[in-house]
């Protein structure tokens, strides 16, 4: 078809005009008729998002994704694009992608009455049929429509009155595309209202100009749930003419969350290289933002996105190589104190409530490490009751009857491996512990487990841990009680 460069030579082809909502249904049909992967690399909406992004594809609807910040609603649109033809033709010269078959400016018309099949047409791939749009306050409606050019009309010597001296706006030159308005609710209302007739009768007007232009549009709108109350709303009748509103969420496993974070994490090679990351602490990690989303120092209406898991992994890892460069070792293996390196990553993801801002924002990090560790700890060793016996021997006794005895320890943020592995070694008890309740466990995870035990037993308030500037202070929980008097 790309050696096709006249209309005469199209319509010898045989080529049929298709619609773009057409496109999409036709190659949706014969991808879900052959098996293949429609919407690659977006994960767990299986069996919730895409079935019903499906279904509005096939009906040919507009279509409007709703949910909260960092839910896939922009890559959902942008996978879109590979249910396009990978070529169409269009009028050469033409700024609104007009179909030769069927134009409707009238650049496109009165070169086909000038040329007939002798019109030159060119190709358009379907990686440059997106458009998208960020909906600001400050969008115009010449921004979306189009606009009489002054500067048009004095080098054509045209009056403002002939519709030549139109400027086309986004709308009108994405035809044949797919359009993505993001965070539609932030568009003003009277800019909203612009968008009716186009959607629905393809009628567009610009300065007294009233075009029949049917526009061959696929649109696409995002907006957060919060938006209809808190910055803005979509209009009643905007709403109504978008066919079908999506709701998206967030990954309901830890499973899905990890198979995202890996894919979306921005890592080159020497960094997998360097750092060994144990299966533990990528649970941990997404675990943070499932502690996040329930947190009563969160605001859980604004959501939290998973980017913060993203980033946050790219900190661990971060902070693992640094301390692997300032050791001279080219190889090192992530440490659960790692895990203080991501508090930025967490700060900059996440809106307070009025009680999480009188905690701080690195207090509340730091809780929602710590509420991470606490969930995780009793999947992996027994539970620690609430209230014990006295006197009463439990799986954890020997390790807290060793901290008693040995006043604890001192684990800094730098350490060598040598000498981090060293402290570790010094708790006997934790060999015995992980030996009875792990062990299949790798020996590569053994000081990272090591840690976790510890750091569990802390937040079940069996130990304390305080922060000091290079590193924590393990103690028995009495210990530090005394050492405060």
């Amino acid at each position: 078809m790309k050696n096709i460069n006249t209309l005469g030579q199209l319509k010898a082809s045989g080529y049929k005009t298709k619609s773009i909502k057409d496109e999409l249904r036709e190659n949706l049909r014969e991808k879900i008729k052959t098996g293949k992967p429609v919407f690659e690399g977006v994960h767990g909406f299986e069996n919730t998002v895409i079935p019903e992004l499906e279904r509005a594809i096939l009906s040919r609807h507009n279509i409007n994704l709703l949910g909260l910040r960092g839910q896939a609603k922009t890559r959902l649109a942008r996978k879109m694009v590979e249910l396009l033809d990978e070529y169409i033709p269009f009028v050469t010269g033409s700024e609104i992608n007009d179909d030769p078959l069927n134009p409707i400016s009238r650049f496109a018309k009165d070169l086909i009455a000038e040329k007939g099949n002798e019109t030159p047409i060119s190709w358009l791939h379907r990686d440059e049929r997106f458009f998208e749009k960020l909906a600001t306050p400050d969008v115009t409606v010449a921004d979306l429509i189009g606009d009489v050019d002054p500067i048009k009309a004095a080098n054509l010597k045209l009056s403002y009155a002939d519709d030549r001296v139109i400027h086309f706006g986004m709308i009108p030159r994405a035809n044949r595309c797919i359009f993505v308005i993001n965070e539609l609710p932030d568009l003003q209302a009277r800019i909203q209202v612009a968008l009716f007739n186009i959607l629905q009768e393809g009628d567009i007007q610009i300065r007294g100009f009233k075009l029949r232009m049917p526009l061959d549009m696929q649109f696409i709108f995002t907006a957060n749930p919060e938006d209809y109350t808190n910055r803005g709303s979509i209009v009643t009748p905007l709403k109504d003419r978008i066919g079908s509103q999506i709701l998206t969420h967030y990954p309901e496993t830890i499973a899905i969350a990890r198979t995202i974070t890996e894919q979306e994490a921005k890592l080159d090679q020497n960094q997998s290289d360097v750092v060994y990351v144990p299966s533990l602490a990528k649970d941990i990690l997404e675990q943070i933002s499932f502690e996040a989303r329930d947190s009563e120092y969160i605001d859980n209406k604004s959501g939290v996105s998973a980017r913060m898991s993203i980033t946050a992994f790219e900190n661990l890892i971060s902070t693992a190589e640094r301390r692997a460069l300032i050791a001279g070792k080219e190889k090192t293996a992530l440490r659960l104190s790692d895990f203080i390196g991501i508090i930025p990553a967490i700060t900059g993801k996440v809106e307070l409530v009025y009680e999480g801002e009188q905690e701080g924002a690195d207090a509340v990090a730091q809780s929602l490490i710590g509420s991470a560790i606490r969930t995780l700890f009793t999947e992996i060793f027994p539970k620690i009751e609430k209230l014990e016996k006295p006197d009463e021997k439990t799986p954890y006794s020997d390790i807290v009857d060793w901290f008693f005895a040995e006043s604890g320890f001192e684990l800094l943020d730098d350490a060598s491996d040598a000498d981090y592995q060293e402290i570790l070694d010094e708790v006997t008890p934790l060999n015995t512990l992980l030996k009875k309740y792990q062990p299949q466990l790798a020996k590569e995870d053994l000081y990272f487990m090591k840690e976790f035990v510890l750091w569990g037993l802390v937040e079940y308030k069996k130990l304390s841990k305080d922060r000091f500037a290079q590193g924590s202070q393990f103690r028995d929980i009495y210990g530090s009680y005394i050492s405060k008097f």
